[in-house]
């Protein structure tokens, strides 16, 4: 699996954390169930297509395609029965070709299962294609969508009774905040900062302020973050 520590990239598009997206479309007849889910590594990606199978079992297809990574390495799709070809690739290439903003194609951590019920009306390879495509491109066209980024963690000690006021704050003034850890002396708050000097000086100076100089940032690793909308 592509170590995202190594990424080349600082940041890209996913599909938003939480409940998998569904969006159907009749085509000549035909019912294309698009499902999406938010997928970190192959084995949630593969899961997606196990658990539509038990779920439309009577299905003809379960057609799909995948796209991993910081810098999209892992890339796979599978036609499923349909000839060679015709939804497999169109699906991947929905995915991969999406632009997320005007001349942008960074789309990743996202899987797509098209599940067909055939309506009794040959759609040919070429309204294959079209289907298929026309199936992830539609249902990306409604899906929450999110940036991530990779961002270095910055932590300080805070007492636990100023823990939500300091959070507030710092959410106030623009900073992404990471998850906050609970001990029993203090609270652990987190700060995702972008990895360069002047910023993790400035927020230093910010937290002096806001603590009256009791709390310091100290450096942590970097963590990918989605980042608020």
């Amino acid at each position: 699996m592509e170590n995202e520590e190594d990424s080349r990239a600082t940041n890209y598009t996913a599909l938003a954390a939480g409940p998998e997206f569904r969006h159907e479309l009749e085509i000549r007849r035909s019912r294309f169930i698009t499902v999406l889910r938010r997928s970190p590594d192959e084995e949630s990606a593969r899961s997606l297509v196990a658990d539509l199978r038990r779920e439309f079992h009577d299905a003809r297809h379960h057609c799909s395609a995948f796209v991993i990574g910081p810098d999209r390495m892992i890339q796979r799709s599978s036609d499923d029965g349909e000839p060679s070809g015709t939804a497999g690739i169109p699906m991947l290439e929905a995915l991969i070709k999406r632009e997320t903003t005007p001349g942008v194609t960074d789309l990743s951590d996202v899987s797509a299962v098209v599940v067909r019920y055939f309506g009794g009306i040959l759609l040919g390879a070429g309204g294959l294609v079209r289907a298929y495509s026309e199936s992830v491109s539609t249902a990306l066209d409604l899906a929450p969508l999110v940036q991530r980024r990779r961002l270095r963690l910055c932590a300080m000690d805070v007492p636990h009774a100023d823990a939500g006021r300091l959070e507030n704050e710092l959410r106030n003034a623009g900073y992404v905040m990471a998850a906050t850890g609970y001990e029993a002396r203090h609270a652990i708050l987190r700060v995702a900062l972008p990895d360069r000097p002047d910023d993790i000086a400035e927020a230093r100076s910010r937290v002096a302020s806001l603590t009256a100089g009791s709390a310091q940032l100290r450096l942590e690793g970097t963590e990918w973050i989605d980042l608020p909308h």
